[in-house]
């Protein structure tokens, strides 16, 4: 059983191996590569398509987003207003959100939903971030 790294380096000549590969032409990395997969039963193309697949859900679109007003803009009124019937909240709970800035108004909404509650608070002048 090889323990540590200096009985790798006897067991295979690493830095030979490294310099044939350095030279070898792209058709005879290739044939290297599927003599490997078929000795082994292994296929190099699985931990790609795995780091892939792991990437694409990382990368993969949002589909619930959060809305936050982080600045009431230079309309306060008008936007305590939109804030009220974005929410249905009274008017006193929607004049809280205005007032704690930066405040969540919509949580879990569609991109659409979350899209068109941003238009409505640009319209008044406020800032939205979607999250």
């Amino acid at each position: 059983m090889i323990k540590n790294l200096e009985e790798i380096k006897m067991a295979l000549d690493t830095e030979k191996i490294i310099a044939d590969l350095k030279e070898a032409s792209i058709l005879e990395l290739n044939d290297l590569v599927s003599a490997i997969e078929e000795e082994f039963g292994v296929s190099a193309a699985a931990p790609v398509a795995a780091a892939g697949a792991a990437g694409g859900d990382d990368a993969a679109e949002q589909t619930e987003f959060d809305v936050e007003l982080a600045s009431e803009g230079t309309a306060k009124v008008k936007t305590i207003k939109a804030v009220k019937d974005i929410t249905g909240l009274g008017l006193k709970d929607a004049k809280g959100l205005v007032d704690g800035l930066p405040s969540v108004i919509k949580e879990g909404v569609s991109k659409e939903e979350a899209e068109d509650i941003k238009a409505k608070l640009d319209e008044v002048g406020a800032t939205v971030n979607l999250k």
